[in-house]
């Protein structure tokens, strides 16, 4: 980095100034929906929060906007609600929704990229002073009074050049995964679809809703935060059902005392489990299969379903793109999104013969494995690169203030 070193003592050898965000960038604000105003086609894709940082569940929209209400190829972009963060569109012309800001700067001032990498460098800093008793959120009015160091463009390129080296990297190996990730959900939708609702040899596939497939379906109890032990009776809280479970599992993560617990709910092998209370639309009602032996808790916001059917079938039917969309149909996004066993029951899915069924999910499972073994790399060597380009991006970042 000596050529950076070269140009800072050469151009700010005193300091850099620091500006506020106000001073120097516009923020715009998106347009807030109204469900009735997303399509699931139309003539402009709608950037939501729920799509900011992946590639999942568009919505449209045919309404012509004021030409600030959309985003271009080359905008810089900022989401903050849920998820906080810098994005450069890459897309085509595109509304964004509210929680959204597009920036507007004078780059004879400040870089893209240099804004770009400097709003990263700091949500990090942000997100350390969050509560996370409600959704992360960051108003205009702070956000303008944030302040950011503006040194030399020289500078300011040079850094670029340097962390765009290590985001690169990073934006390889993530394309590479994502593709993998891809390539099981196509196989995955296409073994379930089921076209004319028949199999190859004839046979028919009925389309049942969870209403009709259930036994018994029953929300379970709440187990709080502090009441989690590491010995006990095996439970599930909601939340893990996003962050630490897949399609099936065979044990709990988490214990609780049974006198926690006034009124227990339980769930046994075979039983799949909904998780009712989320962050996006997208995610809401994410579902996994329990596969152990012990007779285990289901925390509150958990939904229970028991059945008759192949429960690893079940949980990869679950988990296709129109069961998702059926979901997330006609839920808002407010602070949370909830489900209810009414909307949960409503789902159809396709539901062949128990035969058909295992034989499905024995290929389903064998492709997730395979996708795993292939990708078990990555996101250790993702990680690590991001480690890496933190490091560097911090300490680069960081300049003497110059004297007023």
């Amino acid at each position: 980095m000596s050529k950076l070193d070269d140009l800072i003592n050469q151009l700010c050898p005193s300091g850099v100034e620091y500006k506020t965000f106000g001073d120097i960038v516009c923020f715009i604000n998106g347009r807030a929906y109204k469900q009735e105003e997303l399509l699931q086609e139309g003539k402009y894709k709608v950037l939501r929060v729920g799509n900011f940082f992946t590639n999942n569940s568009w919505y449209y929209s045919n309404l012509e906007l004021e030409e600030n209400k959309y985003c271009n190829k080359g905008d810089l972009l900022y989401a903050w609600a849920a998820s906080l963060g810098p994005k450069i569109w890459d897309g085509d012309k595109t509304i964004f929704h509210y929680h959204i800001w597009k920036l507007e700067f004078d780059e004879t001032i400040i870089s893209k990229r240099y804004l770009y990498h400097f709003l990263r460098f700091d949500v990090d800093k942000m997100y350390k002073s969050l509560t996370q008793s409600t959704m992360p959120h960051v108003s205009m009015a702070s956000m303008q009074k944030r302040e950011i160091p503006v040194p030399p463009l020289e500078v300011q390129n040079e850094i670029v050049r340097i962390l765009d080296k290590f985001t690169s990297l990073e934006a390889e190996l993530e394309a590479e995964l994502e593709a993998r990730r891809k390539q099981y959900e196509y196989y995955r939708d296409s073994l379930l679809n089921f076209v004319d609702d028949s199999m190859s040899d004839g046979r028919q596939v009925e389309w049942k809703t969870l209403g009709e497939i259930a036994t018994d379906i029953y929300r379970g109890s709440g187990i709080k935060r502090d009441q989690v032990t590491t010995e006990g009776i095996p439970c599930v809280r909601y939340g893990e059902i996003y962050t630490s479970y897949n399609i099936h599992f065979n044990n709990c993560i988490s214990h609780t005392i049974i006198d926690n617990v006034p009124s227990p709910k339980y769930f046994e092998h075979g039983d799949i489990l909904f998780a009712i209370t989320g962050e996006s639309v997208e995610d809401i009602a994410k579902s996994i299969a329990y596969m152990g032996n012990e007779k285990c808790l289901a925390g509150g916001d958990i939904v229970v379903l028991k059945h008759n059917q192949n429960p690893k079938y079940l949980s990869f039917a679950l988990s296709t793109n129109n069961a998702i969309m059926q979901k997330g149909k006609g839920k808002v996004k407010s602070k949370v999104v909830h489900s209810s066993v009414p909307s949960i029951s409503e789902i159809k899915i396709p539901v062949p013969d128990l035969e058909t069924q295992e034989k499905i999910a024995n290929i389903l499972d064998n492709f997730l494995q395979l996708t795993n073994d292939i990708t078990s790399g990555l996101p250790a060597e993702i990680e690590a690169r991001k480690k890496q380009y933190e490091y560097y991006r911090d300490k680069l970042l960081t300049f003497k203030r110059k004297e007023a």
